[in-house]
């Protein structure tokens, strides 16, 4: 029987279970997002504005229209920032529809709404633009201020509140623009790390293949000249010269299996504690129970191959918060959290050929969603 995920539509996770099974950075985002749409709902002063315009005497259908503009300007303005966020073009057209209602409302002096439209478009224009911009708004209300006749008491709490407003806004859209391109240069310097680390095994391999070969084919190829000069002179010491050179090729490529053996055989504890830490290090608590000492060196590798398959599972193919490895007894049980959907809809195609290596060394693996909503990997190899 197949559960019902959270959120009750048979198929698409719940809010919860999206939170709980995003990745870090989706997190960061999220967190950024959210918090720059604080910008725009600033504006929402101007509510309380048109309330005590509409006690002193403004006509009640302007000020149901201006509070309707000032709803529709505050849903536009949350689009914008997910546009820079996502690294898509310029919205110029919410940006100039944001700004007309702005400037709209700053008519029946609901002026609030120009701080937040100018943290809306800083992502989207240079430095100098929002700097002169803010000025020009600030400076405007301020001559307006004057030739309606206020008092300075109040055009200086009005330009005050403005240009703090303003501040607030653009810094805060901008600062939370540079945190999230912090954050993806950590994430892309983490994915760097996972392949320089890759490819610097290839290359110690790659240097101790050549090391090895470079020396035994040289020998070879110098023993097979020296008979060949002399074949024709004396053929039996050519033959035993040959000999030799048999010989040599086979010493050869048994060095050669030796190297590819050493490099494919790995420490079953050191890589427990190597994917331990890279699980704690991507966010994921991790915690090990493992009875290694009576296995076999053969089933220590099978094993330790195992664990590096699947923690890179975890990593790649999860959104896992928790991840709990155990073996005992020559059986490896792996788990995590990180299931993002119904069980049973995910195959472990990934593992099909490192199955396959488990069957050929006697023992049995298996992947697959439980119905407690958590993914187990199951190895059990000859103790």
């Amino acid at each position: 029987m197949t559960p019902v995920p959270e959120g009750g539509d048979g198929g698409r996770p719940g809010p919860l279970r999206r939170l709980r099974t995003a990745s870090k950075l989706d997190k960061v985002r999220w967190v950024i997002v959210y918090s720059t749409d604080l910008v725009p709902l600033l504006s929402l002063i101007g509510f309380y504005v048109l309330y005590l315009q509409w006690q002193a005497g403004m006509p009640p259908a302007l000020a149901m229209g201006a509070a309707v503009l000032l709803a529709v300007f505050v849903v536009i303005c949350l689009r914008p920032f997910r546009a820079a966020v996502r690294g898509g073009p310029r919205p110029t057209a919410l940006l100039a529809v944001s700004g007309a209602l702005a400037l709209l409302l700053a008519v029946v002096a609901v002026v609030w709404a120009l701080p937040s439209w100018l943290g809306t478009l800083a992502p989207f224009v240079r430095r100098r633009t929002i700097v002169l911009l803010s000025a020009g708004s600030i400076t405007t209300l301020t001559l307006i201020g004057v030739l309606s006749g206020a008092g300075f008491a109040d055009i200086l709490a009005l330009v005050t509140a403005m240009t703090f407003m303003t501040v607030i806004s653009v810094g805060a859209t901008l600062a939370n623009l540079a945190l999230w391109r912090l954050a993806q240069e950590a994430h892309e310097g983490e994915e760097a790390l996972a392949r320089l680390a890759v490819s610097e095994e290839r290359l110690r391999f790659a240097r101790d293949l050549n090391d090895l070969l470079g020396q035994s084919l040289t020998d070879v190829a110098a023993r097979a000249g020296h008979a060949e000069e002399r074949l024709r002179a004396d053929p039996e010491a050519a033959a035993a010269e040959m000999f030799e050179v048999r010989d040599l090729a086979r010493r050869s490529l048994r060095e050669v299996r030796t190297v590819v053996q050493n490099y494919r055989a790995v420490d079953l504890d050191e890589v427990l504690a190597s994917v331990r830490a890279v699980l704690e290090a991507a966010g994921v608590r991790c915690a090990v129970r493992a009875d290694t000492a009576g296995l076999t060196p053969e089933s220590r590798t099978l094993l330790a191959t195992v664990v590096r398959e699947g923690t890179t599972n975890v990593l790649k193919h999860s959104r896992a918060e928790r991840c709990e490895i155990s073996i005992e007894d020559g059986v490896l049980e792996m788990s995590n959290d990180g299931v993002s959907g119904p069980v049973g809809r995910h195959a472990p195609n990934g593992l099909a050929g490192l199955a396959e290596r488990v069957r050929a060394a006697g023992g049995s693996l298996e992947a697959a969603p439980t119905p407690e909503g958590r993914y187990l990997l199951r190895a059990a190899v000859p103790a």
